[in-house]
């Protein structure tokens, strides 16, 4: 992964990990349930955010940039069964 995606990779699962912790802060003050519900909103969208950097990526590093030697000598079918794995096990 190139230091520059492996740098934001980190500032967005930090900022994660701070959501998360918010969360847990507000269940524990008690605070009203549609101002966690949209922090869950929040939570959720910055993990859909972190899950397109790392698909987008794999895809272009990866499956398409040969910076990997688990596809490095794929064949275009192959190439394509990897990204609907791929995009399969992200879906879910």
């Amino acid at each position: 992964m190139k230091e520059a995606v492996s740098i934001d990779a980190r500032n967005r699962l930090a900022r994660i990990a701070g959501q998360i912790s918010g969360l847990q802060k507000m269940v524990e003050d008690e605070r009203y349930c549609v101002d966690i519900l949209t922090q869950v909103a929040a939570l959720r969208a910055a993990l859909d955010q972190f899950g397109l950097l790392m698909l987008s990526t794999h895809l272009e590093n990866c499956v398409y940039g040969h910076e990997s030697d688990h596809c490095r000598d794929m064949s275009e079918e192959e190439r394509l069964a990897e990204i609907r794995v791929t995009l399969n096990r992200f879906l879910k």
